[in-house]
């Protein structure tokens, strides 16, 4: 449901309707705020905040909690929850509520007046939440834990039929809380984890995902619910739900002023927590990986609370005689929303490696998360490395990620929209790269060959999307959370980061062989500052970039270079503006900084634009460049921007596509071999370069029998087009 921009809420204080705008100080009380004595017999008082719902105009919280006894007071947003004018027993936040800023300022200035609110003997009733997905109750103490996914249900089911809150309740064909009209629903924004917290309702039977929560800290206790029952009446004060849906509303309300009683004079039953069911686990991914190195990484799924710790015990595949088992450990995350990744160390180059991923603590009948994996060569030996890579790739069962692997791919690289994010929010962004992560085929392949990504406007934000988004540190957060990469961009003083930690961009580096892959980051830094090439222009790649794509490059002794962005090189010409001609006087000075320094077997690889390209752009930078352009391993394709241009040798408007880069130093001349293919293994074109035409000159020419760097279509049948 959208939020739609409601300027005026009401407040139900022991049967009165009383408008309050929002921001507006609620009436001023009395001083107060003693302790009460366990057995204070005065009657039972809530702090009530509560909004009209802006889509049914509905309400009712206050007077449902009056006519279960309690005397009804507004909250008292100025002041602490522990310090009101009249000392309550109950804080109740109304459906909704959050839909002003003063729930979501109060939650977070008072979290530990609220905390010490409900330690002494007192509760908090937390319907707020909607359209919230991902929000987590922030106030709750360390140890409890809440977090909502979006999803909404009809049904709610009694899960703890004996408890307190529970019993009692009429109960329709296992269910509870039936007969109410369809707005508002019966729960919205249900809870999708928790920690250390009692599930007493469900949406489901099977007692998942959670519809009312109990908690304890101190002596008192926090509940958390979806439940919308307390929306009943119109502001008039009509009944707007049907009889039956009354009299269940008022059931629990009055149930729950005896449960209050309770906690105040301590009878309360005591919480038992309900271990949250395993989550679906991701993973695990083979991340960088190096001659003697790898880094795995996996979301378990398990609860992290008891399953903190795990262990990888891997071992060399092949060869002779049996391969010792060796383990290293690491920890689950909760900063990277509880992923691991572990390091294994001391391996062997080009070497075939099994590994399996089990908690310390075991878990009677758990798989353990298995995979395999090739290091990369000695990169002063001779050697072939066959790399994959793709843009814009399904987030739906796909056999292209299946085509890599029956392709003899050996690693691939993600080069944006991999996955489609386009939202603001952290947590669906995480969703959305565990629903990209858990498709059986891409499940396979990460599992099984190192993988490493950059990303582009999709997954950093939006269509079109630049540095000046507001939101674009939520969808690094996920980024990072969700890769293992060798380092993530830069720390805020403009140092390379290598943790999965805040910071400024995701450009990173690596060399597999003979082959070394630049991901740069042209989303991040563009748009936010003067250009280091053009001070009159706004910058793409930000200066500390800049600078640090100049030393790579000088330092890099690979015999080919690809210089990669989920963005193109040239001109999408269209309205949008995330391509490097609009900002072509770093592409320029990039180019200018190869040919200055002599940098040979430099080409370009860009994605992004749902047509496959191949450009060669003459001897720009002392030797042919050329561009790749690899797009969309998905479904849907744009054939308009598979524009006219001089430089144009192959394209394909074609779905389903991925680039196989076949790097050989065992010939006498090493050669780039670049081949279209889509999912059905029919080969689109194909580019071959040897290193001499790259700009190498410590190299023999190749022999005579060899292509000599034709640009040709595949014999098998290439269906690309060419355009010299």
């Amino acid at each position: 449901m959208p939020d739609n921009g409601l300027d005026r809420r009401k407040i139900l204080t022991g049967g009165v309707a009383a408008a309050l705008t929002v921001g507006a100080a609620a009436p001023a009380f009395a001083a107060g705020g003693a302790q009460r004595a366990a057995d204070d017999t005065t009657p039972l008082r809530a702090a009530v905040l509560e909004y009209e719902d802006p889509w049914t105009k509905a309400l009712g919280l206050a007077e449902l909690l009056r006519q279960a006894g309690f005397e009804v007071v507004p909250l008292d947003l100025t002041l602490p929850a522990d310090e009101q004018p009249q000392p309550a027993d109950l804080i109740a936040f109304g459906t909704f509520t959050n839909n002003s800023d003063d729930y979501l300022d109060y939650v977070a200035d008072q979290a530990d007046s609220l905390r010490r609110f409900v330690a002494d003997r007192r509760v908090v009733l937390d319907l707020a939440q909607s359209d919230q997905y991902g929000a987590a109750v922030a106030y709750l103490p360390s140890g409890l834990s809440a977090v909502r996914t979006d999803a909404d249900y009809d049904t709610i089911h009694p899960v703890d039929p004996g408890h307190p809150l529970v019993k009692g309740l009429r109960v329709s064909n296992g269910r509870l809380f039936t007969g109410r009209n369809a707005s508002p629903r019966v729960s919205y924004e249900t809870v999708q984890r928790w920690s250390s917290m009692r599930v007493l309702m469900a949406c489901s039977a099977s007692g998942f995902p959670p519809a009312l929560l109990e908690g304890q800290f101190g002596s008192g206790r926090f509940l958390v619910t979806s439940l919308t029952v307390d929306k009943i009446r119109n502001s008039a004060g009509a009944v707007v739900q049907p009889a039956d849906a009354v009299t269940d509303s008022e059931a629990f309300f009055t149930a729950l002023a005896g449960y209050v009683a309770s906690v105040r004079t301590g009878t309360a039953p005591a919480v038992v927590p309900t271990p949250m069911p395993p989550e679906q686990p991701v993973g695990p991914m083979v991340g960088h990986t190096e001659p003697g190195n790898a880094r795995i990484w996996a979301r378990p799924g398990l609860d992290p609370s008891l399953y903190s710790r795990w262990k990888c015990a891997y071992r060399e595949l092949g060869g002779k005689g049996n391969k010792v088992w060796r383990t290293v450990t690491t920890a689950v995350d909760p900063g990277n929303d509880n992923t691991l990744i572990v390091q294994l160390r001391g391996l062997a180059p080009d070497t075939a490696y099994e590994f399996a991923l089990t908690p310390v603590k075991e878990v009677a009948g758990l798989a353990p998360m298995t995979g395999s994996f090739t290091t990369s060569p000695d990169p002063d030996k001779p050697s072939v490395v066959t790399m994959g890579m793709g843009s814009c790739g399904p987030s739906v069962p796909d056999h292209v990620w299946t085509a890599i692997m029956d392709e003899g791919c050996d690693s691939f690289v993600m080069l944006g929209d991999t996955p489609y994010v386009d939202s603001p929010d952290l947590e669906v962004a995480r969703r959305k790269h565990r629903t990209f992560l858990v498709q059986p085929e891409i499940s396979r392949m990460i599992s099984s060959i190192p993988v490493w990504a950059t990303w582009d406007d999709h997954d950093f934000g939006g269509n079109d999307f630049h540095g000046d988004y507001k939101s674009k540190r939520q969808n690094r957060t996920a980024f990072v959370n969700y890769r293992a990469n060798p380092s993530f961009g830069q720390t805020a003083d403009g140092k390379i980061l290598k943790q999965r930690t805040d910071g400024e961009g995701v450009y990173t580096s690596f060399r597999r062989g003979p082959i070394e892959v630049f991901l740069l980051d042209p989303r991040w830094f563009s748009r936010t500052a003067p250009s280091w090439a053009d001070s009159t222009q706004v910058t793409c790649l930000g200066t500390v970039q800049w600078d640090w794509l100049r030393k790579q490059l000088r330092r890099s002794t690979a015999p080919f270079k690809a210089i990669a962005t989920g963005m193109i090189w040239d001109d999408k010409q269209n309205a949008e503006k995330d391509d490097w001609a609009t900002y072509s006087y770093e592409r320029e000075a990039i180019y200018d900084f190869i040919a200055a320094e002599k940098i040979p077997g430099c080409f370009l690889i860009g994605g992004d634009i749902h047509v496959s390209r191949a450009l060669s752009y003459g001897p720009r930078v002392g030797y042919d460049l050329w561009q790749f352009i690899v797009s969309p391993m998905h479904d849907s394709t744009i054939p308009s921007l598979n524009v006219p241009s001089p430089y144009l040798v192959h394209s394909a408007v074609e779905p389903h596509v991925f680039l196989k880069l076949v790097a050989d130093t065992t010939l006498d001349m090493p050669t780039l071999t670049a081949t279209w293919i889509n999912r059905d293994a029919e080969r689109l074109f194909e580019v071959t370069r040897t290193a001499a035409e790259l700009g190498h000159t410590s190299y023999p020419r190749r022999p005579a029998h060899a292509h000599h760097g034709r640009d040709e279509e595949h014999p098998g049948g290439g269906r690309g087009h060419s355009h010299r």
